[in-house]
């Protein structure tokens, strides 16, 4: 008797799980119809808004003045969304994003046909249809975000830019909150200055691709969510908790295939123990990654302490499949000088980088990277 009363509740536990995940899965279906209809849309308003414009003798004034009118009378039917400045997103998004509208697409969306008049006269050729979200498979969708982080996207001006920070938000499943601070911590800028004209350029086509060390690397670390002020007072210990305790935000910070191993990992030979500050292992480039956190200028005691680290984790942790020990010294200065003459000239595995406490200058990253 006890065995069929166990087998009947754990037959019911497996039917309401599938429920369940049934129930999630029509969920999420929903909220990808609903996202894809509204894309095309507003991509279909602002393809509309472009061809009636350049119908108009005045583009500009023409331009401002249907759609404010549309504004007006959108918003009395349909409420609230149509606002002058979405409108106005619209077009742009069209301008924008009208070359991932493939021809076959949009034959597929017209069905490919003319229009034949019953009396025998020849086919009148159509105007440009309007794409229907019902004919676009999955595979065929131009769009892998949701409105609102293309609303974030069309700020930004330069194409190999916001191609960069769309692909990025797709592959890290970037909610728009984390977009917009990647976007205001420079990120593209940080990870460019750390590449060639050609690298550069592969971040516009397929994002930050982790491959080598130095892949694995930006320019400097931004770390304005600790909340630490640039000129107070904190120690290394300070700094080290409020790192742990905004440890998710830290490791979107560092990037891709990072995951967190421990703080304060210790060793010990011949009596002595040693301490590293904080351990983190990379999947991509299957290899632990070392960090020492210092709060001044980078010393060359810093940089054997760090060399002695990975040393220890090449010759006792890791295992002959992983690759070798990064070491990381993150600080608040760095030393080019003592780089140079501590390092060896081919040194690949121990690095320095600055951190700031505050988010950088968009501006001065840029002129930067141009130079």
């Amino acid at each position: 008797m006890k065995k069929i009363v166990v087998s009947r509740n754990t037959s019911r536990k497996v039917l309401l799980q599938s429920i369940k995940t049934l129930i999630q899965d029509a969920r999420q279906h929903v909220v990808r119809n609903v996202n894809t209809t509204m894309l095309i849309t507003y991509f279909e308003i602002g393809r509309m808004l472009v061809e009636d414009e350049q119908k108009g003798s005045h583009r500009a004034d023409y331009a401002m003045k249907t759609i404010t009118q549309l504004s007006i009378s959108l918003t009395k039917e349909f409420g609230k969304g149509y606002s002058v400045d979405n409108i106005e997103r619209f077009r742009n998004f069209y301008l924008s994003y009208k070359k991932r509208i493939s021809a076959s697409l949009m034959r597929k969306s017209s069905g490919s046909k003319n229009s034949k008049p019953s009396d025998g006269r020849k086919p009148v050729k159509k105007e440009t249809t309007a794409i229907s979200p019902s004919v676009i498979g999955k595979s065929d969708f131009p769009f892998s975000l949701s409105w609102t982080h293309y609303v974030q996207l069309l700020k930004i001006e330069d194409e190999d830019e916001r191609n960069f920070y769309e692909i990025e938000a797709t592959q890290n499943n970037w909610s728009v909150r984390e977009l917009t601070r990647q976007f205001n911590s420079a990120i593209y800028e940080r990870v460019a200055l750390s590449r060639n004209k050609k690298g550069v350029k592969v971040l516009a086509k397929k994002g930050q691709l982790i491959e080598k060390t130095t892949d694995a690397l930006k320019s400097h670390y931004v770390l304005e969510f600790l909340n630490l002020e640039e000129n107070s007072h904190y120690t290394e210990s300070d700094l080290e908790a409020a790192v742990i305790d905004k440890l998710e935000h830290f490791m979107l910070e560092l990037g891709k295939g990072f995951l967190f191993e421990g703080r304060q990992k210790r060793f010990t030979f011949e009596g002595d123990s040693y301490y590293v500050d904080l351990v983190f292992y990379n999947r991509l480039l299957k290899c632990f990654i070392l960090f020492d956190l210092k709060i001044g200028k980078l010393t060359h005691q810093d940089l054997g302490q760090m060399q002695m680290y990975v040393n220890y984790y090449d010759r006792k942790i890791k295992t002959k499949e992983e690759n070798r020990t990064i070491g990381i010294i993150l600080c608040k200065e760095e030393n080019k000088t003592a780089i140079e003459f501590t390092l060896p000239e081919n040194n690949n595995t121990i690095f320095a980088k600055e951190y700031k406490a505050v988010l950088p200058s968009k501006a001065a990253l840029r002129k930067q990277l141009e130079s």
